[in-house]
């Protein structure tokens, strides 16, 4: 019987595909995955027939390096297909040659011809098997390396985000452009919430230099009590609106937080999670990392789980520390609590069921559960901030600073005196004083759609038949104290009486305290 040698594979190609995954081994070895672990499934379907603008959305996101990926994918893609037609001709030839040794057995092996016959049909299944089997691993080594490229892939970006590096305004909060305050005419040192805070004894830069290094801090007295006076206003309003307190840990495997978004290094190598070491024992198992929001805990509460439909949305509020091992460049805009190791943040995540209306939208854009979510999110923090009394503008934020994660963003950036900076020496600008220096970033809220709940396995239990599905996730700060505690600090200043006004809806849990100092 005739043996259908399977089609091999190019030297090139195959030498691609080995030294593809020495570099995989190489790059994933930092994030140990057990096999417990939720498996994670990107849409490769989707990416091979949007090949162009998956292409394109890396260019649009700072991925331009990974550009050619949603190509190799199809490429790959349509080499596994090639295998496995050519293995159905080998796979029959086995059950006939298996076939043939069965009625040749049956007949019984009394002549030496038949003895050879039966050795030449068990040499044919042989050689059959073993190719089967080469093609087979060449197939297996080509699905994992399409499944590493698709996870390597940003999130596709909503319609609603500016393509480029510049946001798109919304709207103002407690500011009117025509009317400024009246301190963004000067640069007064004096208003820095570390001269504030320091002068007011609310916090300590010098002991946590001392006891934990730069980076750190101690809130003291009121500043304390700040802190936990936003901690309890911004749960009270998510509260308020039907979303469920968690607290959730600070500690987490160290591939979930992968799966979330957040990388161990960012593209420019700089170590970004906290890893925590592990005993020469315990090497062999999962790595924990210190999380750098609650978001990821939140996150992987279901993770390889299931959640029923007649449960979405699912709305959680949590407050919890946070850990960043970046802190940015120094420099006086980020003196102070600006820009941290450590920190307290309350976290919004929720879960919003997988509807399409458009089975043209592949960017979700017009999905009414999950763009509601979204904006009652939107609606809380600027509940939040507006009860407050800061002075905020809200932003469309540009795909050139999106996550991987996220496929929309909207940044609210409070006024911070502080951050008030001459404007660098131009035509007709020189000795001037920069407004834009002075926002800064307060909040955020993202749109993730499926591409968390993909690499964590989470999934909807369907009902009626309906297949199980993936659920979409949208995130955003509630509050995140240090930025918020010095914008209050600085906004709330009153240089005449040297006391800090304090916010009325702060006031039932500062003990109706309405300033911070002596008059």
């Amino acid at each position: 019987m005739a043996i259908t040698r399977l089609a091999q594979p190019a030297p090139r190609w195959i030498s691609y595909i080995r030294r593809s995954f020495s570099l995989s081994y190489r790059r994933n070895s930092e994030v140990f995955r057990p096999p417990t672990a939720p498996k994670p499934v990107p849409d490769v379907k989707l990416i091979k027939e949007n090949v162009d603008v998956f292409s394109q959305n890396c260019v649009d996101r700072n991925y331009a390096a990974y550009k050619e990926y949603p190509h190799r994918i199809r490429e790959l893609s349509n080499d596994a297909a090639r295998l496995v037609e050519e293995l159905k001709t080998p796979r029959k030839q086995i059950k006939e040659v298996e076939k043939a040794i069965a009625q040749l057995a049956s007949r019984g092996l009394a002549s030496d011809e038949s003895k050879q016959k039966l050795a030449a049909l068990r040499e044919d299944a042989h050689k059959l098997k073993n190719a089967s089997e080469e093609a087979l691993l060449r197939k297996d080594h080509i699905d994992e390396e399409i499944q590493r490229l698709a996870l390597a892939l940003p999130n596709l970006t909503s319609l609603s985000t500016p393509v480029g590096n510049e946001p798109r305004l919304i709207q103002y909060i407690n500011y009117d452009p025509e009317r400024p305050p009246s301190w963004t005419k000067k640069h007064d040192a004096s208003r820095s919430h570390v001269e504030i805070g320091t002068s007011l004894n609310l916090m300590d830069f010098t002991s946590s230099a001392t006891s934990t290094g730069w980076g750190w801090y101690y809130l003291i007295n009121e500043g304390a009590l700040l802190e936990q006076a936003l901690i309890q206003y911004s749960l009270n309003v998510a509260l308020r609106r039907g979303w469920k307190a968690v607290s959730p840990p600070s500690i987490v495997y160290s591939y979930l937080q992968e799966a979330c978004g957040y990388q161990p290094r960012d593209q420019h190598n700089e170590q970004q999670v906290w890893h925590i070491e592990q005993s020469e024992k315990d090497k062999a198992k999962p790595q924990r990392s210190l999380a750098g929001t609650a978001e990821i805990p939140l996150a992987a509460m279901y993770a390889g789980r299931e959640i029923d439909e007649a449960l979405l949305p699912l709305k959680f509020v949590g407050p919890s520390r946070c850990y960043r091992a970046e802190a940015g460049a120094r420099g006086v805009d980020t003196k102070g609590l600006y820009r941290v190791h450590e920190f307290t943040k309350v976290e919004l995540f929720a879960w919003s069921d997988n509807v399409k209306t458009d089975p043209a939208d592949i960017t979700y854009a017009k999905s009414a559960p999950l763009n509601g979510l979204f904006n009652e999110l939107l609606e809380i923090q600027l509940e939040i901030l507006t009860s407050l009394g800061l002075p905020c503008r809200v932003l469309e934020m540009p795909t050139g600073d999106l996550g991987a994660s996220a496929t929309r963003k909207r940044d609210i950036e409070a006024l911070f005196p502080s951050r008030l900076r001459i404007a660098e020496q131009q035509s007709g600008t020189d000795g001037k004083l920069d407004l834009e220096t002075a926002w800064g970033e307060v909040t955020s809220a993202s749109i993730c759609t499926d591409y968390q709940s993909r690499r964590l396995g989470t999934r909807v239990r369907g009902r009626d038949g309906k297949k199980p599905r993936y659920p979409h996730t949208v995130n955003g700060t509630a509050i995140a104290v240090p930025r918020v505690l010095a914008a209050i600090l600085e906004n709330g200043w009153d240089e005449k009486r040297n006391v800090v006004v304090i916010p009325e809806v702060l006031r039932p849990w500062m003990g109706g305290t309405e300033t911070i100092g002596t008059n």
